[in-house]
């Protein structure tokens, strides 16, 4: 691929940038690139932001340089992208506010390894600038996959998410999933920085073929509603300040009651509410548990989150469940967490560590013993999902268990205020829906409560810190997608196809020039 017109001059100073100035630059254009991330979905801005990083790795000239430029950019990415986390930590702030640096660059820092062990890992000098494109896109499928289980995994943001912005674009996650889109984003915003026709020709021919086809396959498939079945979404927008305080307790339950019977209770078949909003250990409460029970419609029930507390001997076990709870106050069905926040839920090295979850539960919470199908009398089987869980590609569903036909998730988004969190949350659960091509229900605290289908249209939605109730119909579900059937696998033979398509044009593409006095092999005329 023949270079025309020479380097950009910006191209040619990020470089030929040294040392911290490069270190500096790339946590800049790392930060930059945030901007394209929900809410704000401003994609042009990763024609710099990650042009510019891939310009400047191409400038290494050592190994540690190219690592260094993932890293620093990845530092940027996630510390910027995570900010709100902060909010969570100032709900206590007297508590954990010291911890927000360690919560955010220092989780930012820790989450970059990945992205620097991208960039390491296809910095291969004797391959052409092409080549080590597509190398580079496959490296960063595999790390991200990495990410989503490494030390339980925090698959936050993926690359790939940028694309919530633009719907037949994000259908391809049908096929590939998340992590292939991130694989399709490098690609995207990486062959403009050969500067070539042919190369930015090839980067819109790519988002041109994934909108048509993701328009055809919205258009092949409209959304139709399951009959006779009327869900109603309480949303609350309870604070978190003071939530297991007697006063609070009885004033946040009454709130949600009152929510449950607002007018037109009697036209629904079923009542969700958040996660842990019921304020009460109604395991083993049955005059609580019939407090609950009496927002039942008739024949239906409350699908609700709570905390379930067992003693044994000495230990006391604590799980974050979903109950379901029927009109004579029994508890028909009950779903156990499975993903469990780090230093939210448990904390990792308990015994080193000197300090609490920010539940102030005292004690780690327990994890259940994996996703489930639940059949609940009246509903179709769905696949339940608390909180964080929502954000693992390929594992909202359990995998030994009969496919479900949608997938509710219930959250307590609270933590985290007005802010980006709850929206870049929310795109991962539309991203998991068109990925298995199944409904989502998603019903939280503060907002976002939202409904989409199996493609991912949005059906309807309470907007982020507003307290109220959604009445909806439950789309139907579509047929398996390919993803649903081969899970991350889609998005790891993308990224085996990248790597050897990378090598065989390696050797043959052009390769940008380097900073003066470094010879790195003959380029191609």
């Amino acid at each position: 691929m023949e270079r025309r017109g020479g380097d950009l001059a910006i191209a040619r100073w990020l470089r030929d940038l040294t040392g911290w100035q490069r270190r500096g630059v790339a946590f800049g254009l790392g930060a930059f690139s945030v901007l394209a991330l929900p809410p704000l979905g401003i994609l042009p801005v990763l024609l710099v932001g990650l042009s510019g990083l891939i310009w400047l790795w191409e400038g290494s000239t050592s190994r540690r340089q190219a690592f260094e430029a993932g890293w620093w950019w990845g530092l940027g990415w996630f510390s910027l992208g995570i900010y709100w986390l902060a909010n969570a930590l100032l709900v206590e702030a007297a508590t954990f506010a010291w911890l927000i640096p360690f919560a955010t660059l220092g989780l930012g820092g820790v989450l970059a390894v990945f992205i620097g062990g991208a960039t390491l890992l296809a910095w291969w000098p004797k391959l052409g600038s092409v080549g080590r494109l597509f190398v580079l896109a496959a490296t960063w499928t595999l790390m991200e996959w990495c990410r989503s289980w490494v030390l339980t995994g925090f698959p936050w943001n993926p690359l790939g998410s940028v694309w919530d912005i633009a719907l037949p674009v994000l259908q391809l996650g049908s096929l590939v999933g998340v992590f292939g889109l991130s694989l399709f984003t490098v690609l995207v915003f990486g062959l403009p920085t050969l500067l070539t026709r042919r190369a930015v020709g090839a980067s819109l021919a790519l988002v041109a073929v994934a909108a048509l086809g993701g328009w055809i396959r919205l258009e092949a498939h409209p959304t139709e509603m399951v009959p006779d079945l009327r869900l109603r979404l309480i949303q609350p927008n309870l604070s978190q300040k003071n939530k297991w305080e007697p006063e609070k307790r009885a004033q946040d339950l009454k709130e949600q009651m009152e929510l449950s019977f607002a007018p037109g209770w009697e036209k629904v078949n079923h009542i969700l509410w958040p996660e842990s909003a019921i304020p009460y250990f109604v395991e083993h409460d049955e005059e609580k548990r019939r407090v609950v029970a009496a927002a039942a419609p008739p024949g239906g029930f409350v699908i609700a989150g709570g905390l379930r507390a067992r003693r044994t001997e000495n230990t006391r076990h604590l799980w974050n469940s979903l109950l379901i709870i029927g009109e004579s106050s029994q508890i028909v069905q009950i779903y156990d967490k499975v993903h469990l926040v780090p230093f939210g839920e448990y904390i990792p090295l308990r015994g080193i560590l000197p300090i609490d979850t920010i539940t102030q539960a005292g004690i780690d919470f327990q994890p259940g013993p994996g996703q489930q199908t639940l059949h609940v009398p009246g509903l179709p089987p769905f696949s339940p999902l608390i909180c964080y869980e929502v954000v693992f590609p390929g594992s909202v569903v359990g995998r030994d268990q009969p496919r479900p036909e949608w997938l509710l998730t219930i959250t307590n988004d609270g933590w985290f205020g007005i802010s980006a969190g709850p929206h870049q949350h929310l795109a991962a659960a539309r991203m998991r829906s068109i990925e298995e091509g199944l409904p989502m229900v998603r019903d939280a605290n503060t907002g976002i409560s939202a409904v989409f289908d199996g493609m991912g249209r949005e059906i309807k939605r309470l907007r982020l810190g507003e307290k109220g109730v959604l009445d909806t119909d439950l789309p139907k579900s579509q047929e398996a997608t390919v993803f649903a059937r081969f899970g991350n696998a889609m998005a790891l033979g993308s990224a085996l196809l990248s790597l050897l398509i990378g090598l065989v044009v390696g050797r043959r593409s052009t390769r940008l020039p380097r900073p003066s006095g470094v010879r790195l092999g003959q380029e191609t005329p």
